[in-house]
């Protein structure tokens, strides 16, 4: 007899060749199958009878079938199928599939059946090519209502998995429900097996909006619980107190050769007093592009180091980790400080304002050992790297601060494994944790950051350096190209250079070959047909560290005018001669990307441009709305904001990324249902801190835990 935990191995009609499928998408029980969500639905709910008043619309129609064949093209290798149907009235539709001659078998002349799709008129004839089908005698699962669409893989189809749980759904009635039913009356939340019958078949639009906010809220529910412990946790380990050295902080500030913005001021402020406490610091230093959050960290070193103690930075690449080694060394030249680089290419120090490089030679493990003898042994005061600052052989005589570069850009694993390392770390001292600083420079909207970094203190970064002239942006449309490629010109005469970025060909984590061959042919026509006079560079994923780095390196001496790169281009490189970039199909690109890329010019005194080449039209009224709000604002974080509205957090952060599921991510712009969750959670935790009373919640929760990191 079948249960919600039974293998899917020992339900019938689950093949072998499914099982393994299934497998690949994390499901063995039938529970894990009925708790497999859709991610959207084709709406055929609408009913009706063939009419010319709904041509151009989805609907279902039925009716008997009066012809069906298959036609063969040899040629083109292709069948194309065809049934008539007849309804009531006798109007009668045409239905195509391509490649499916085995409908013809499921719709024999004489039988009647229901057709779901886009309604059209061809001749005679209505017209539906490809629809959802099924038989008139079936309840509606294909056709007829909200039709819930799953994520598929190779060797299974919606509709498969639609015949699956529409059998397996009673069973739904013994799954132990793990939301408290004093939170479910609160709140009018369905209970678990109501729920997944109207997320799986929902009756209507707003019975499928009930059940996906009560999943939403049970999801959201344990990332705050989740939170909420990390947080409490966090602050019950003992950490080393650092000073407020106020006279040597003033003289540094001082030093610079500009004024520190008042957010800048107040998020240092806010970070200097965290490291007062006896408890470790758990900050997100949340900035716009280009707002100094560096300077911010600098001086948040500065204190640590002049403490007696040690630092550690990490960014998630080479070129960013060399890059802040060098400003830091610039920064800290007239300090008695001693700063190491150590990644898998490089392995510097340096010192009293003097840089020396411990070369890489073989063998390769004595030039390390003696780094990592300088950082045990405290000689070395601050250390920055990459995540190989984590591996278990590097070892700290008083690590203090662990300040984490562009967190968001370190996978779910790694971030779990950041953090908790920063806890487990070989610090020299086993009674306290080092303090830990994240900084983003992605401007991250406060309720993704409420929800999504719920244990972290905040700081925000939301104002420019007074001397920052605003980017001028526009959108550029195909007849416009020549007149940009003549201002480009023009800048360059002037000693400028500038950036051009093209999109993913291929959308996926990191870059193809396509992308690769797409960039090389870009930067081919630019040197011969556009720019025969300039030297252009060449960037792309497909480098290897130490070749990304030289390209960035003769780029910023102005070896090359302009730069053609993939969207690889370091967020944080910092050339302040660039004052153009050209972004190629921006509308591929989300807007905080698009912002981020902006961010690589305008660091300089000049004025600096860029330009939104768009495909598709000559129009720019006809172009999408959201490029043009990059004309409008210079303001990351109202673009971060409509960056939210319009994607969904889902594609704003990256499901990847995040670990959360899909109902949870779209919900994550619901700032009531964030609040109510979260107060229900400390709430709970106030009154049962170990759960004992509620062991469901328990249960779920590690299940959660060992899917998810949460700062």
């Amino acid at each position: 007899m079948l249960d919600i935990n039974t293998s899917l191995k020992s339900v019938p009609r689950i093949t072998p060749k499914y099982i393994r499928v299934l497998e690949k998408l994390g499901l063995f029980t039938v529970k894990d199958l009925l708790l497999y969500l859709p991610f959207r639905y084709d709406d055929f709910s609408k009913i009706v009878p063939l009419s010319n008043d709904f041509v151009g619309q989805a609907i279902t129609t039925s009716g008997k079938i009066i012809k069906a064949k298959n036609n063969r093209l040899f040629r083109r290798k292709m069948t194309i199928t065809e049934i008539i149907l007849e309804d009531p009235n006798g109007f009668q539709l045409k239905a195509v599939w391509f490649n499916q001659p085995y409908i013809l078998e499921n719709f024999p002349v004489g039988s009647t059946a229901r057709f779901s799709g886009k309604l059209g008129l061809n001749g005679k004839y209505f017209s539906m090519s490809n629809p959802a089908f099924e038989k008139s005698s079936r309840d509606t699962t294909n056709t007829g209502r909200l039709v819930p669409i799953y994520s598929e893989t190779s060797g299974i189809t919606s509709k498969w998995i639609r015949w699956q749980i529409k059998t397996l759904l009673p069973l739904a009635k013994n799954i132990p429900d793990i939301l408290p039913e004093e939170i479910r009356k609160k709140y009018n939340l369905f209970d678990i097996y109501t729920t997944l019958s109207q997320i799986h078949f929902p009756d209507d639009i707003e019975k499928l909006i009930r059940a996906q906010k009560r999943m939403a809220f049970q999801e959201m529910f344990l990332v705050q619980i989740r939170t909420l412990e990390i947080r409490k946790n966090w602050g019950e380990k003992d950490s080393n107190k650092i000073k407020f050295d106020e006279k040597l902080i003033k003289k540094f500030t001082l030093e610079l050769p500009f004024k520190l913005t008042d957010a800048q001021r107040k998020a240092t402020f806010e970070i200097l007093k965290d490291l007062e406490k006896p408890r470790p610091m758990n900050r997100l230093l949340n900035g716009d592009v280009g707002s100094g959050k560096t300077i911010v960290a600098t001086i948040s070193a500065l204190q640590t180091v002049s403490a007696g103690y040690q630092v550690a930075i990490m960014a998630p690449t080479e070129v960013l980790a060399r890059q802040h080694f060098l400003s830091f060394s610039e920064l800290f030249k007239n300090y008695n400080f001693n700063l190491a680089l150590l990644t898998s290419s490089y392995k510097l120090t340096c010192g009293g304002g003097s840089t020396s490089i411990m070369e890489a030679e073989p063998p390769k493990n004595i030039v390390r050992e003696k780094l990592l003898s300088e950082i045990k042994t405290g000689k070395i005061n601050l250390v920055i790297g990459t995540h190989a600052l984590i591996q278990k052989d590097v070892k700290f005589k008083n690590l203090a601060l662990v300040i984490i570069d562009e967190q968001h850009r370190f996978g779910v694993a790694q971030r779990a494994t950041l953090q908790s390392e920063t806890m487990n770390i070989d610090d020299g001292n086993i009674k306290a944790i080092p303090h830990l600083l994240t900084m983003t420079a992605t401007p991250i909207p406060r309720t993704l950051a409420i929800a999504y970094f719920g244990s972290l203190d905040l700081s925000i970064l939301d104002e420019m350096p007074k001397n920052r002239k605003p980017i001028i942006t526009k959108i550029i449309t195909p007849i416009g190209r020549e007149k940009i490629y003549n201002f480009i010109r023009s800048e360059i005469k002037k000693g400028q250079q500038a950036f051009v970025i093209l999109p993913l060909v291929e959308e996926s984590i990191s870059e193809s070959m396509v992308d690769v061959k797409a960039v090389k042919e870009e930067h081919e026509r630019l040197s011969q047909v556009i720019f025969p006079e300039f030297k252009l560079g060449l960037l792309h994923g497909k480098l290897k560290a130490k070749e990304k780095e030289g390209v960035m390196e003769d780029f910023k001496n102005k070896n090359f005018d302009i730069l053609v790169s993939t969207s690889v281009v370091e967020v944080g490189i910092d050339i302040p001669n660039a004052t153009v970039i050209v972004i190629e199909n921006a509308e591929r690109f989300g807007l905080t990307q698009l912002h981020q890329f902006r961010g690589r010019v305008g660091r300089g005194r000049e004025q600096s441009y860029c330009f939104l080449f768009a495909r598709g039209t000559e129009q720019k009224s006809l172009l999408p709305t959201r490029l043009k709000i990059m004309e409008k604002t210079n303001d990351g974080f109202e673009i971060s904001e409509h960056d939210l509205k319009l994607r969904g957090p889902g594609q704003f952060f990256g499901t990847i990324q995040s670990g959360l599921p899909d109902i949870t991510m779209e919900n994550l712009s619901n700032i009531k249902l964030i609040k109510f969750a979260r107060a229900e959670a400390a709430y709970l935790l106030e009154n049962d801190p170990k759960l004992k009373g509620h062991p469901l919640l328990a249960d779920a929760l590690k299940k959660f835990s060992e899917k998810i990191h949460l700062e």
